[in-house]
């Protein structure tokens, strides 16, 4: 089998995982945003399983899967403006792979803001 061009097809490279993590994060914001308008539309429902599903989501596991919601959403949120960039303006494509890692620095400046917060928060009973 002939081997490809470099740069012609993806193999691994940044771009390609970044492709990858905007439609992963995207379908789990689609999920989490379903379960919420189904958990909320439980109020109108019956309120003590409303108060029941709000109870378990207190618990360390579910308080772990707000902190992956949260990333999830940053690198959604700023891999999108980074699309957009590479999209429509002219020296997008140049700079991508540069744009990528400003990404993974805003999410690890908005983790490095809201982790430990939350955490202690989670596990050390805080309030």
């Amino acid at each position: 089998m002939p081997s490809a061009p470099a740069g012609t097809l993806y193999r691994g490279r940044e771009g390609m995982w970044s492709w990858v993590a905007h439609r992963v994060t995207g379908v789990l914001l689609f999920l989490f945003l379903l379960v919420h308008v189904l958990d909320t539309a439980l109020v109108r429902v019956s309120p003590e399983a409303y108060n029941a599903v709000i109870g378990a989501y207190k618990t360390p596991i579910l308080g772990l899967g707000e902190a992956g919601l949260v990333l999830a959403v940053a690198f959604h949120a700023f891999n999108g403006l980074r699309l957009i960039l590479v999209d429509f303006w002219s020296k997008g494509p140049k700079y991508q792979r540069v744009m990528l890692w400003v990404v993974v620095g805003l999410v690890a400046v908005t983790a490095a803001g809201f982790l430990p917060r939350h955490l202690s928060n989670i596990f050390g009973g805080g309030h």
